[in-house]
């Protein structure tokens, strides 16, 4: 219910924003609710979503007018790419106070008839067992820019964030036992006579619906389940260590019969992910049940589908949706994909050599979905006079390792040597999270904005059986000067301001050194 009520907030932003962020913003809320429970951190969660409402509705308004219609590069003074503009007047500051208000009179009193109903039932009525949250059965789908190649597999990487508190690397785990957590050994005797799947089903109070039987699963089918699960953890995941731990924790929950009540596959899948969530702290890494079986991974992008993504570059001009030159001679570039250079790549070049004579040059990733690692380099090697060793990305599948370089410097090039200034935000993500990370590492760039959304590593679904696959993250990037990378905290900036306080704030950085000031 919680999720349908944010939902239906979602739907006051713009349509633009809707379809380049809602998917990413339902998934954060439900990350979130899952992690932060009780009534505190709940109350916590709401009041964060009400001020970030507050902010950002007008903030996403403002920029609809004039709003971006089409990218595409158009001739246009000097070469440089050219935007058909539509003029649109956002909704006025009264009509969008009023929407608020409703939204949030709303909200309240579903909440409190939502708990008002769960605090008191009415014996009169018939109640049926609370049901967990249920699994995502959907294959993972990438962002609006990713390839076909990558939506077209099975197997892709999951777009799904870690929780709030999500930690990677070696030194999160410090504490955490390689069986059960303490902190659930010691449970009251109240606590003890409630089974775990309740406890599951309880954590997520939203996905507690009216129960409709679940495929069943007996204690040999739930077994191999967990003896499947565990041989991935101990073969791919990125961090043997942790790998090994939640395994571990999966055996002793089991020969604890802290699975006995989970009695249906959908059950069984919410438990399990709050068993591994507990010890490993990721919320990448997941075990999905597929009602119908688990679809076979496709043989590749269609043409129809290569074409489709072609033109969706073409129309949005590579997603380069910014690039002029400001005063103080400050060159200004909003990227909000990294999209393929074998197709996108004279798209960047002519976008770059526009702003060759810029003084200072300012890479505005707040709404940058991320993209291809060839892309970033290509990008950052405009700020190089030679060939820079960026980043390594570690295979635990193969225990391999791939070295990213920028390419040879571009002839006539001369940002090389002039001030870089990098715009993130919340949502800034996945290879945007690179660029900005491995520019802040090599001190070739200043990060202004807010931190990152913190997704480092990359899960891969592999099969348990017909039904049940886990997706076990077991690549991940390894900088070479900070041998570890931004998963769980983000990317911090160097200078932390609010996302829409970010560009003036760089501007600001930029004037003070330009030649000009």
């Amino acid at each position: 219910m919680s999720e349908k009520i944010y939902g239906l907030l979602l739907r006051l932003y713009p349509a633009r924003f809707r379809q380049a962020h809602g998917e990413e913003a339902l998934q954060l809320y439900r990350d979130r609710s899952r992690d932060e429970r009780g009534l505190v951190p709940r109350l916590r969660l709401w009041l964060d979503l009400v001020a970030d409402l507050a902010v950002s509705l007008p903030r996403e308004y403002r920029r609809t007018g004039p709003t971006l219609v089409s990218a595409s590069a158009q001739p246009g003074l000097n070469g440089l790419p050219g935007f058909r503009l539509l003029e649109e007047q956002p909704p006025r500051t009264g009509a969008l106070l009023s929407a608020v208000f409703l939204a949030l009179a709303g909200l309240a009193a579903a909440s409190v008839l939502i708990n008002y109903g769960g605090s008191h039932p009415n014996s009169h009525l018939w109640q049926a067992k609370p049901r967990a949250q249920q699994p995502d059965r959907s294959a993972a789908t990438g962002s609006p820019s990713s390839s076909p190649a990558e939506r077209s597999s099975v197997s892709a990487q999951t777009a799904s964030a870690p929780p709030a508190n999500s930690m990677s690397g070696l030194d999160s785990q410090d504490g955490v036992s390689a069986s059960v957590p303490p902190s659930q050994s010691k449970a009251t005797g109240q606590q003890r006579a409630q089974t775990p799947a309740a406890k599951a089903a309880q954590a997520n109070p939203q996905a507690a619906t009216v129960a409709v039987e679940g495929t069943p699963m007996d204690a040999a089918q739930r077994h191999k389940v967990i003896n499947g699960a565990v041989a991935n953890l101990r073969q791919y995941y990125d961090y043997p260590e942790i790998g090994q731990r939640v395994a571990n924790a999966l055996l002793a929950y089991e020969g604890r019969g802290d699975d006995n009540d989970a009695t249906d596959a959908d059950t069984f899948a919410v438990l399990l992910n709050q068993q591994m969530l507990d010890v490993s702290h990721d919320g990448q890494l997941r075990i999905r049940y597929h009602v119908g079986g688990i679809p076979s991974p496709p043989a590749g992008p269609s043409i129809e589908e290569l074409a489709r993504y072609r033109a969706e570059l073409e129309e949005n001009n590579c997603f380069f949706s910014k690039v002029q030159m400001l005063p103080h001679n400050i060159g200004y570039l909003k990227l909000d994909s990294f999209a393929d250079p074998a197709i996108c790549g004279a798209t960047a070049a002519k976008a770059m050599a526009s702003l060759n004579h810029a003084d200072a040059i300012i890479f505005d990733l707040r709404d940058n979905t991320g993209g291809y690692p060839k892309m970033v380099a290509l990008m950052a090697g405009y700020l190089f006079e030679k060939p820079t060793h960026l980043n390594d990305m570690y295979d635990r599948n193969d225990n391999s390792t791939t070295e990213s370089w920028t390419p040879a410097p571009v002839k006539g090039n001369r940002l090389a040597d002039k001030p870089a200034y990098v715009l993130t935000s919340s949502t800034t993500f996945s290879g945007a999270e690179e660029f900005s990370y491995d520019l802040k590492m090599l001190k070739r760039a200043t990060i202004v904005g807010e931190p990152t959304s913190g997704r480092g590593h990359i899960p891969i679904g592999r099969r348990i059986d017909d039904h049940f696959e886990i997706l076990v993250p077991d690549r991940r990037p390894v900088n070479p000067i900070s041998k570890t990378n931004w998963d769980g905290p983000g990317v911090q900036p160097d200078v932390r301001v609010k996302a829409a306080e970010a560009l003036e704030t760089a501007l600001k950085l930029a004037r003070a050194k330009s030649p000009q000031h």
